[in-house]
């Protein structure tokens, strides 16, 4: 039986389905607002007029973009002024947020299975490799279906 959790997963793995491949994008090095304007043959003055700011305020928000540092507000603004669309989503850097969970459900659970284990072998209470990957996937599917908050530590 699927759980409100597995459905809400399964939901935003649909919603970020368009965005997959962008994974695959390059930022340009002098960034998007740069790399547009200029291959639309655009100045900053002529992007300046169209923000109601100065050619240096266009080249501040330019080298913000490049640096890391400017806002999605500054983005958006931009992005209007020429008539283009802000798209903004976080991505998981491979496969889905379902695939992201069983990575980290799966590290936990080893984590915890080997280090009962570990605890047992002192005790001469070890148990073999089948046992061990079995309760590793068990323990896997229980972290997962809960979605534990101390997966995320």
């Amino acid at each position: 039986m699927r759980n409100k959790r597995t459905l809400l997963i399964e939901q935003l793995d649909q919603k970020l389905k368009p965005f997959r491949e962008t994974r695959m994008i390059l930022i340009p090095e002098r960034g998007w607002i740069h790399t547009i304007r200029t291959t639309l043959n655009m100045t900053m003055a002529q992007l300046g007029t169209k923000l109601n700011i100065t050619r240096q305020g266009v080249k501040r928000i330019e080298e913000s973009e490049a640096n890391g540092t400017i806002t999605l507000n500054s983005l958006k603004d931009v992005a209007n002024a020429i008539d283009l669309k802000l798209v903004y989503a976080l991505v998981p850097k491979s496969g889905t947020i379902d695939d992201l969970i069983e990575v980290k459900a799966e590290k936990l659970a080893k984590k915890i299975v080997l280090r009962t284990n570990q605890n047992m072998k002192l005790e001469d209470q070890g148990i073999g490799d089948a046992k061990i990957s079995k309760t590793i996937k068990d323990l896997t599917n229980e972290i997962k279906r809960e979605l534990r908050k101390s997966l995320w530590d």
